[in-house]
């Protein structure tokens, strides 16, 4: 068997026997119901049967995977599908195949919307095997469990599946995904090697001994036992050392280099970093009929800011590409391109306006001087405009996403109103190549390696160097531990990830002076594409 290769989204290296994932269950030849009321009765208690099994599992686990699941079992709780398996009750179909049509339908309305929208088919798949396997009486379907250490490989997985692996899963291939899907993201937070977009990944024969390497996206065949055990054992002992990583970021003569915290609220606070660089408020607005409230949101933010008095926080990043039902957006044809981030401001001002007020509310409740930035800024006169309502609200330090080329390509006349800029690499990539962030076809346009992106990561630097002001990066790009001396060779100044991923990153760039990050990210930026990496 040949060696196989994919992108490389949870850097990590180990060994192990494969284990391919069950299929999801068969439909039985289409038969009647037994009658219309028994038909609905199951539709009903098979979605209620999932809901309440991904609620169980959220409870369990803390969070991203907790924000995650919670989202997912709103998904099999949405009313409207419930009342579009009735339709097909009713119409004649048996509850499985009802279900199977529900979700169907769906399916085809999310990947026609683009944007976020495309990027949860997968999710709704995911529901669409469990509600079907919940009304033929099956198990619901999941990771096998051999008792034994082993390599997931699988065609894609669902949250609920990443979510909730236990300790025998070695590592992850997928040959779906892409470096911002759930896998990839819930693999980082659980330190496991993780490979996406791997053609070939589902030809593996059970049993076969293979090596992962997370970092690379490098499948290794042809191993034997002792083979794999000395790759696990160099994999254990690099875990034993990065659990020892203690102190502030700083290259190896010691340039400072923030290294700071994703969070979507206090729980997911963590001593291994020097703050929060991107508190993600939109998780507080999720799955809501109405918006939260001035003081519901004075209580979030003021628990953040109680353990970190200088948090960064976005403001809502959400639109038709990140639906709230609250916001009674129109429905667009391109959702990715449209209404979304800051742009939201342009129909329902209220919304930044208590929001605003909410956290400089919970400043002066805490004592706390957090700063804030606002997603989806594409021109001067955005950003303009955003920093006046912020200062005006009473926040001191006022700052913006760049996840545009636009802005990018702007950054000095940007920074020239505002105080810092973030770099949101993974919007921005999927911008930079016009590449759907979710579309496995396309994984490797979104590498955080291509040189174009750099490029105007690169710009983004210069600018806040120009100006001293500090430019940072909170996508996924900040967590690779091979990436990051790169980042800041080219003059980021701080990096923001989950907690998990700052221990080997703070250890990489203490493995290269500055001068070498300056020399990688020249090495970087001359290569013509990102499948060579150094």
């Amino acid at each position: 068997m040949p060696d196989l290769r994919g992108l490389g989204v949870s850097p990590g290296r180990t060994a192990g026997p494969v284990l391919l994932m069950a299929a999801a269950p068969a439909l039985p030849p289409p038969g009647p119901p037994l009658s219309v009321e028994a038909g609905t009765a199951a539709v009903a208690a098979a979605l209620s049967a999932v809901a309440a099994e991904l609620d169980r599992r959220a409870g369990r686990a803390d969070g991203e995977a907790r924000d995650i699941l919670e989202s997912q079992a709103m998904m099999a709780a949405d009313p409207t599908l419930l009342e579009t398996a009735e339709e097909h009750v009713t119409g004649g179909m048996d509850a499985a195949h009802a279900l199977d049509a529900a979700f169907t339908g769906h399916r085809v309305a999310l990947v026609a919307a683009g944007g976020y929208f495309a990027e949860r088919a997968a999710d709704l798949d995911d529901l669409r095997n469990r509600a079907v396997a919940a009304v033929l009486g099956l198990p619901m379907p999941g990771v096998p469990d051999p008792g034994h250490p082993f390599v997931l490989v699988a065609e894609d997985l669902s949250p609920a599946d990443t979510a909730g692996l236990s300790d025998d899963v070695l590592a992850l291939v997928t040959e779906k995904g892409g470096p911002t899907s759930h896998t990839a993201i819930l693999a980082r937070g659980k330190g496991l090697p993780a490979v996406v977009a791997c053609a070939g990944a589902l030809t593996l024969e059970e049993g076969t001994l293979v090596s992962v390497d997370g970092a690379t996206g490098e499948i290794r065949t042809g191993l034997d036992a002792p083979a794999a055990e000395e790759i696990r054992r160099q994999a254990e002992a690099e875990r034993a050392k990065l659990a020892h990583s203690r102190g502030p970021g700083k290259t190896a003569d010691g340039h400072p280099v923030k290294l700071l915290l994703n969070i979507g609220s206090a729980a997911d606070l963590a001593p291994e970093a020097e703050g929060v660089g991107l508190f993600r408020t939109e998780l507080l607005f999720l799955d809501r009929r109405t918006a939260p409230g001035f003081d519901e949101q004075v209580a979030a933010y003021a628990a953040v800011f109680k353990a970190v008095p200088d948090a960064i926080v976005r403001t809502l990043d959400a639109g038709t590409d990140k639906p709230l039902p609250f916001l009674e957006l129109p429905v667009e044809p391109n959702p990715a391109l449209g209404i979304r981030g800051l742009r939201v401001d342009r129909l329902r001002p209220d919304v930044l306006d208590t929001q605003l007020a909410a956290i400089t509310e919970a400043a002066r409740a805490t004592g706390a001087e957090p700063a804030v930035m606002a997603p989806m800024v594409s021109t001067r006169q955005e950003a303009t405009r955003f920093a006046e309502r912020a200062r005006a609200a009473g926040v001191r330090r006022v700052g913006v996403m760049i996840e545009v080329p636009a802005a990018a390509l702007l950054a000095e006349a940007i920074l020239a109103e505002v105080d810092f800029l973030s770099i949101g690499t993974n919007d921005l990539g999927q911008y930079t190549f016009a590449a759907d962030r979710q579309h496995p076809a396309l994984a490797d346009l979104l590498d955080p390696w291509q040189p174009a992106l750099l490029r105007l990561v690169e710009t983004c630097a210069a600018a806040g160097l120009a100006a001293g002001k500090p430019v940072g990066v909170c996508g996924e790009a900040a967590s690779d531990p091979r990436l990051a001396p790169v980042l800041v060779g080219l003059g980021v100044t701080s990096l923001s990830m989950s907690a998990v991923c700052v221990p080997a990153v703070r250890e990489a760039l203490a493995g290269h002076t500055l001068e070498e990050c300056r020399a990688g990210a020249r090495t970087a930026l001359q290569r013509d594409h990102a499948t060579i990496r150094p």
